[in-house]
């Protein structure tokens, strides 16, 4: 047998096919957009997307953040990444982006809704303005994106979509508005994952915990407590926007082709543990740092 050929060779194992999720080519010749693309996770995730060979769209309801996010990529990068301006809730604005995508770049592969907002209150607080707000948001205009997307392209071509949503499922006393609409999403997601199937569209949802993210810095309250937070989280720290983004990336890459309809969750273990368990703290605790983008310090 010294001499007999091997079967597999010059064949590549499908199995293999998952080492391939954070190379440079894993998503050659694709193009994604990402909303909430100019700051926080969202910006993480066009990084992640862009540096794996994905042209990349990028966009924020507000100019100042999408604007300088989109030079300062493109420079990272060395192409172009699209900036557009969308209000997710403002279903022209909507139509708008998607045909600027197409218009650019000729296809849509990759949808990540990650735009979203909101702020804490208890629930007998929240007016009737508020609460439609963040729904029309967190909800409704995530949907919109990901209607104009199927119906522009991927009902006829295929694509992967994620959802970017919040740890839902124990509830989230003081977001009752978005714990509702993110679990609407959630919900949605798994339903229609399975209606879009046989048009070769998988859809997932990530589902953030702590993140050390531009973001937490909408909450001021929240910052003086940042320790103790992280104090509640079983490895004892933060997550990184990068952790979330490789997350997405792998469920839009070859490596997660066969995973649609489910909510994966990243949370350092929070959402399982409670106090009946005692995991001491490290000595000393990680400092919690929140990082900014090189473009927002200009």
């Amino acid at each position: 047998m010294g001499d007999a050929q091997n079967p597999l060779e010059g064949r590549r194992p499908l199995a293999l096919a998952a080492a391939d999720v954070f190379q440079a080519n894993a998503l050659a010749g694709k193009v994604a957009i990402v909303t909430g693309g100019g700051t926080g996770i969202g910006a993480a995730t066009a990084r992640q997307l862009g540096r794996m060979g994905a042209n990349v769209v990028i966009a924020s309801r507000k100019a100042a953040n999408v604007e300088p996010a989109a030079r300062g990529l493109s420079a990272e990068l060395g192409r172009d990444v699209l900036g557009v301006v969308c209000d997710v809730r403002d279903r022209a604005a909507v139509d708008a982006l998607v045909a600027a995508a197409l218009a650019r770049f000729g296809r849509i592969d990759i949808l990540v809704n990650n735009g979203g907002g909101q702020f804490f209150s208890p629930a007998e607080a929240l007016s009737p303005r508020g609460w439609d707000a963040v729904v029309n948001t967190n909800l409704t205009g995530q949907w919109a994106v990901t209607q104009a997307v199927a119906n522009g392209w991927m009902l006829e071509h295929g694509g992967a979509i994620v959802n970017v949503t919040m740890l839902s499922h124990r509830g989230f006393p003081g977001m009752a508005h978005s714990v509702a609409a993110r679990a609407g999403i959630e919900a949605l997601t798994k339903t229609v994952s399975v209606e879009w199937a046989s048009r070769g569209v998988r859809m997932n949802c990530v589902a953030p915990g702590l993140i050390a993210s531009s973001g937490f810095r909408n909450y001021p309250e929240g910052t003086f407590v940042l320790e103790d937070l992280a104090r509640r989280v079983p490895l004892k720290r933060f997550g990184s926007a990068e952790e979330i983004a490789a997350t997405v990336a792998f469920l839009v890459s070859p490596a997660g082709a066969f995973i649609t309809g489910q909510v994966l969750t990243v949370d350092g273990g929070q959402s399982l543990w409670g106090d009946s368990w005692i995991i001491p703290d490290p000595e000393p605790m990680p400092t919690v740092e929140l990082p900014t983008e090189w473009w927002e310090e200009e």
